[in-house]
């Protein structure tokens, strides 16, 4: 039996990234001393490692394949095989950005201005590409945390992460500009994805966690609806394809199923009752494959 070792973002990412596994079917546990999780498939072995280094890891085939960002594929410039893409964040199921941030009351106020000031960053590489595609020449410097306290006593401006943009407003910095948007990556290394059953089992991780993602904002609609009612029913119905109709054993009637985005329900619940649905249920999700 194939098995693979998969690197598991180790820090902000680790608690979502473990939600979404065991959404996906694959039970995780660590104890907060250890890097190296227990899962019950016994063909992945998993390692936490911190996603700065996990595309690097991959490349190199100490790791078959990682969960990490696409910032940090870009700021390693990996070679790897970028087997899925995964929307979620720390916070929510959204992109997140590296922005250039300032103080309030900088006196720069476009990209043009860095010339010649000082930049601090964790993503020196990503940075450096990004002023040099704008013709700036400023000095940028490894920053090894608390970015957003640096400007401005040590540095003119930084190049952070931001998720919501939160913290940036708390440390009174405005944003210049984005410099990269990136989202989760489920990576493979080259040599292992031409393993035939290396590939087979990252590609139905790949499998399992976008289906538990592609849930994540939909629900499940099920409802009782009268045979004269049922096409103004049905009209009011998103569906993925279309809605799954069935007849009941009480003559002219069907049930109704049908999977729609959760933020649409609250205004269409109350349209299906008013159009004749009945007994209307609304049940959470754990996968849709596509």
């Amino acid at each position: 039996m194939t098995s693979i070792v998969l690197g598991l973002p180790k820090g902000s990412l680790q608690d979502a990234t473990f939600n979404m596994m065991r959404k996906a079917g694959f039970s995780l546990s660590v104890g907060s001393r250890s890097y190296v999780p227990s899962c019950d498939d016994p063909q992945l072995r998993c390692r936490l490692i911190r996603a700065q280094e996990i595309s690097r890891y991959v490349e190199l085939g100490v790791l078959d394949a990682g969960i990490t960002g696409y910032d940090w594929i870009y700021e390693s410039n990996a070679d790897v095989v970028e087997v899925a893409e995964l929307l979620y964040a720390k916070q929510g199921l959204r992109p997140v950005r590296w922005v250039v941030a300032v103080p309030n009351d900088s006196p720069i106020r476009e990209i043009k201005d860095l010339n010649g000031k000082r930049i601090a960053t964790e993503a020196v590489g990503m940075t450096r590409r990004y002023l040099a595609q704008h013709g700036v020449n400023a000095e940028v410097e490894f920053s090894w945390g608390a970015t957003e306290v640096k400007a401005p006593e040590l540095v003119d401006a930084i190049v952070e992460l931001t998720e919501t943009g939160s913290s940036l407003r708390a440390n009174n910095l405005r944003i210049l500009d984005t410099v990269l948007e990136s989202t989760t990556r489920l990576v493979a290394n080259r040599k292992a994805w031409d393993d035939e059953g290396k590939r087979a089992k990252i590609e139905q991780v790949a499998l399992l966690l976008s289906g538990a993602l592609a849930a994540e904002t939909r629900v499940l609609l099920k409802m009782n609806v009268p045979a004269a009612k049922l096409k103004s029913v049905s009209a009011l119905l998103p569906a993925l394809h279309a809605p799954t109709v069935s007849s009941l054993n009480d003559s002219g009637w069907h049930a109704v199923e049908t999977v729609v985005e959760e933020r649409l329900v609250r205004e269409l619940v109350p349209s299906l009752r008013k159009a004749g649905a009945e007994g209307i249920i609304e049940l959470p999700l754990n996968k849709i494959i596509l």
